[in-house]
This record gives C-alpha cells, sequence and structure tokens, in this order.
C-alpha cells in the first residue's frame, strides 16, 4: 500500500472509531439498565473496534499469524453479533441469551483456529462460510419480520442498514479470505464498506432527530420529551373511522383465530388498504408489530377459556389451538411473558378463586 493509501487508511479507522465510540456513549446515556441493547452493543460496537484495528493492513502484514488470532476470532465472531444486532432492531422480543453467545464463540473460535493451526482448505471453507451463514440468517430477520412491522420508518431503514451490512459481509468475504487478506487498495474498499455502515447507523442516533430514532429502533430507549408550546403541530390523529370498525371487527369474525392472519389478510378483510390499517394500530393502539397486535387477543381468549369454571374439562393445547396458536411452544412462552405463569399456573389459581 502506498504512503498516500496509507494515511487515508489510519484517518478512516480513526474517524470510525471515534464515532463507534460517540454512539456508545449516546445509547449509555439514553438506555436503562438492563435494556435488552446493553447487552448487544457491548458485544458489537467492541467488535467492530477490534475489527477495524486487525484488519489494518500493516498489522496484517507485519503481526506473527499466531499473535493475530484474538483479532481474527473477534472480527469473524463478530458477524454474530450483526445478527445480534439486527434481532434488536427488528424483533422487539429479542433478547441476548447464552446460545447467541455459544454461537459467537464458535464462529470466533474458527477465526482463531484459521491462524494458530497450519493452512488447511477445510479451515478456509468454514471461516468463508460462517459470514455467509451469519449473512443468510440477517436476510431470513429482514424478509421474516418485513410485512407484520407497523413502523414505516424502521422498514425503511431496514432496507438500507441490513442489506448494507450483509452486502458488507459478503464483500468481506470476497476481498479478505480469497488470499488471507485485502491488500493495497482492496483493503480500502473493504474499509469504505463498513464505514457506510457504520455512518448510516451514526447518522441517525447522533444526528438532529436521534431521540426519535432511537426511540423508533430500541423499545426500552428513554420516552420523547413532551412537546413545548412554541413546538411544531402534533401529527394527524390515527384514524377514527377504522379503529372504530377495528375492535368491533375483531371482537365478533374472530380472525386472530387464523393461525395465518397476516396484516394483508386481515386489510383485505376490512376493504381497507395494508399501509392505512398499519398506520391505525401503531399510532393508535401503540403496537410496533402486527404479530403482537393479534397475539393479544388470543392471549385475551386464552385467559377467558382457562379462568372459566365451565370450560376446565377442555385441555391447555385445545385453548391453545382454538385461540390461533399454531402450537403449544410459543402459547406457552407468550402466555407466561404475558402473565408470569404458565397456562397451567393461571388457570389452577383462576379456578381455585371462583
Amino acid at each position: 500500500m502506498s504512503e498516500a493509501l496509507a494515511l487515508l487508511d489510519a484517518a478512516l479507522r480513526g474517524g470510525l472509531i471515534t464515532l463507534l465510540a460517540l454512539v456508545g456513549w449516546q445509547l449509555q446515556r439514553r438506555l436503562p439498565a438492563g435494556a435488552a441493547a446493553r447487552p448487544v452493543l457491548a458485544l458489537f460496537l467492541p467488535g467492530l473496534v477490534v475489527q477495524l484495528i486487525g484488519s489494518t493492513p500493516a498489522f496484517e502484514a507485519q503481526v506473527p499469524r499466531a499473535w493475530q488470532a484474538p483479532w481474527v476470532a473477534v472480527a469473524v465472531g463478530n458477524a454474530v453479533g450483526f445478527w445480534c444486532l439486527v434481532r434488536l432492531l427488528f424483533d422487539d422480543d429479542f433478547r441476548l441469551r447464552a446460545r447467541h453467545l455459544l454461537a459467537w464463540a464458535a464462529v470466533a473460535a474458527v477465526g482463531a483456529a484459521y491462524c494458530l493451526l497450519p493452512p488447511h482448505p477445510a479451515l478456509t471453507l468454514l471461516l468463508r462460510g460462517a459470514p455467509l451463514l451469519c449473512a443468510a440468517a440477517t436476510l431470513w430477520v429482514l424478509g421474516r419480520g418485513w410485512s407484520a412491522d407497523l413502523l414505516e420508518a424502521r422498514r425503511r431503514l431496514r432496507l438500507g442498514l441490513v442489506s448494507g451490512g450483509v452486502a458488507y459481509t459478503v464483500l468481506g468475504v470476497g476481498l479478505r479470505l480469497g488470499t488471507g487478506g485485502a491488500p493495497g487498495p482492496l483493503a480500502l474498499l473493504d474499509l469504505l464498506g463498513l464505514g457506510a455502515v457504520i455512518a448510516l447507523g451514526a447518522a441517525a442516533l447522533l444526528g438532529p432527530e436521534a431521540p426519535r430514532w432511537q426511540q423508533l429502533l430500541l423499545a426500552e430507549a428513554e420516552p420523547l420529551p413532551a412537546p413545548s408550546a412554541a413546538a411544531e403541530p402534533a401529527p394527524a390523529a390515527p384514524d377514527a373511522e377504522l379503529l372504530a370498525r377495528l375492535e368491533p371487527f375483531m371482537r365478533s369474525q374472530q380472525p386472530y383465530r387464523d393461525e395465518a392472519l397476516s396484516l394483508a389478510g386481515l386489510a383485505a378483510q376490512l376493504g381497507v388498504p395494508e399501509y392505512r390499517l398499519r398506520r391505525a394500530i401503531n399510532q393508535g393502539l401503540g403496537f410496533r408489530n402486527f404479530n403482537a397486535y393479534v397475539n393479544q387477543w388470543r392471549l385475551d381468549e386464552a385467559r377467558a377459556a382457562l379462568a372459566d369454571p365451565a370450560q376446565q374439562a377442555r385441555s391447555v393445547l385445545d385453548i391453545a389451538l382454538a385461540a390461533g396458536f399454531g402450537s403449544i411452544g410459543p402459547f406457552n412462552r407468550a402466555f407466561k411473558a404475558e402473565t408470569g405463569q404458565t397456562p397451567t399456573e393461571f388457570r389452577r389459581a383462576q379456578l381455585a378463586e371462583s
């Protein structure tokens, strides 16, 4: 790499590390203790810093291969960290679990082994395959949650942020692992790809609209301050006419009992455009996800059935399936998250009181 490219590379890396520090500091201020975002960001942001330092061409050229092992391990493991970040941004119920950390450790171990063990085609294949597998999992998250997401801005952002991150992962595999590194201009291209993803996220989280974006993307961020009297007029009121129709329709027709019910399907039944129903449920009822809205109806029906002495002969499975859940597992998890009890515990307590 020429001296000019080396200076540009160093300046870009320093700038991106500073930007990541600012993003971490800003989020640290606004996220309450115990927020689901904290462990995910603690895994991902430092990993990006390590990746920026460890992928420096001079570092790769001058540091012995074995000494690069921890740096490469963290950089490769960051593909799992990015997947966790995407889950955090677009799945309001996501929590970092031990299994996610084990997946990160397994992928990181592949990166370390690549540096510590003699060269072998199988190791190279694993090193290429792990980030691509994580990229595929990220695309699956993107596609799975697209139709149920009720936040218009978040739906638009996921196309840029997630697609850009996945594209960078694929680009990194091609540039960095084809020859074991990304020398010269290729390293700079690799860096620019990563920088574009970081800059996009930082612009949303550090710019003038930062509080709104944080509230939008991170459900546990501090609530926005109340607008002052001199603030701009509030946005238009939610669709009152549609909301007035929606609850009676859900109660009488019980479309939620169909486990395959989608936003598009419900909009068709109501005879309204999909975007109109999405905005009504989000702005009028406060739901961020269509599945959460539908599950609320299902859980309400299940609770009523479990508390009814006349239905105590019905099995929990029968009640769950009748309410629209596809299987007992998701029902049990959703019910306990809502009530703090298993369905059986809830039924026993309710029937004891009646």
